[in-house]
């Protein structure tokens, strides 16, 4: 037996901001955004949609969430926005990981609250939760579509998880029009996570028929485009078809979560910075050949995406792939040398999303 779900309602295409209105509604909402969103037009663009239904506007997010500045924000939403039904996340997978922290209410209002449940303590009195519209200015995120949301205490050097039923986004607008300005940089980091992501839904032990064909298509056109929209960036064509895989990635590890990549990517962000898209995805050939040979489906699906006759030519394929757009697939490259990546393996297959890859079965 399998299943798939998804309850977002997914509005996308060039244009598609324009139903932020409707899906709103008569709610009145606050709007978290990245500090350039301002500065690009963006939050004037919003305000003239809503009026006076946009309650508050909060551009401070950095990178990473991070607690010892989410825990003021969160106190201070909930301190002077307390009648407010939806938070409208405008921006890329820290925008909207940000957001999803500032939907929960503890019964005591405090952020203190929110970190032990986050943590794992047993939910004690829960308050009201607001609603999220994710509307993401990246390719590659995939939170728009996902109820998690990646917490950061980088004072512990540890990396937490959110995931609650209502973190899952009521609606997502994807909208590659607002992804025209992204710096070379994030339009690489981000396109290749969500190759990660659609290379870690298919080496799963939770795949099933529909996330492993959105996966494919994914993975397929994420190869194809991102290299032409590098040397393109101005192309409207190219953003808005990297950010439909974008999508389908998203749609596919929805229902699978990641797996060994993102695993190892954690302690390589907290301990060297290197940016979340080119730590989870500097590893996939390396992990594309432990995961070869154990499931004859797995194989064929991996060998479509790539057009190969064997796995050992789709890993090289990737490997040129990522190294044809400036990524090194050299472990060195991020701090790791090479007599301690067996170790690191073996600690990554050990978490949470370790143990979703189809060798750790």
């Amino acid at each position: 037996m399998w299943t798939y779900y998804n309850p977002v309602d997914v509005r996308a295409g060039c244009g598609s901001l324009q139903q932020l209105p409707a899906l709103l509604g008569p709610r009145r909402a606050v709007l978290v955004a990245f500090p350039e969103a301002i500065g690009l037009g963006l939050v004037d663009r919003i305000r003239e949609l809503l009026g006076d239904r946009l309650a508050a506007v909060e551009t401070d997010v950095r990178p990473n969430p991070d607690v010892e500045w989410l825990a003021p924000m969160f106190e201070r939403l909930w301190r002077e926005q307390p009648e407010v039904d939806c938070v409208i996340a405008l921006g890329g997978g820290s925008v909207i990981d940000c957001a999803k922290v500032m939907l929960t209410r503890p019964a005591t209002g405090r952020f203190g609250e929110l970190l032990a449940l986050i943590e794992g303590a047993p939910p004690s009195a829960i308050g009201p939760h607001r609603k999220l519209l994710a509307i993401p200015t990246t390719a590659g995120t995939g939170s728009e579509v996902t109820p998690w949301a990646t917490v950061w205490d980088q004072a512990r050097a540890r990396k937490l998880s959110l995931h609650l039923p209502w973190t899952w986004p009521e609606a997502a607008i994807v909208d590659a029009d607002l992804m025209l300005s992204l710096p070379r940089a994030a339009t690489l980091a981000s396109g290749l996570d969500a190759l990660s992501h659609a290379l870690e839904s298919l080496w799963n032990v939770h795949r099933n028929p529909v996330s492993a064909s959105l996966a494919v298509s994914a993975a397929r056109a994420i190869i194809d485009t991102l290299p032409q929209l590098l040397a393109a960036p101005e192309r409207p064509e190219l953003r808005e078809r990297l950010a439909t895989a974008a999508l389908q990635a998203g749609l596919a590890f929805s229902n699978t979560r990641t797996a060994l990549a993102h695993s190892l990517s954690y302690d390589i962000t907290l301990q060297h910075g290197t940016p979340h898209g080119i730590a989870c995805s500097f590893s996939l050939p390396r992990i594309m050949q432990l995961a070869a040979g154990r499931d004859p489906v797995l194989d064929g699906l991996l060998l479509s995406v790539f057009e190969a006759g064997r796995v050992e030519d789709a890993v090289a394929t990737l490997s040129a792939f990522l190294q044809g757009l400036g990524v090194s697939v050299d472990p060195l490259t991020y701090g790791i040398p090479e007599t301690e990546w067996s170790d690191r393996i073996a600690h990554a297959l050990a978490g949470a999303r370790g143990r979703n890859f189809i060798a750790a079965a």
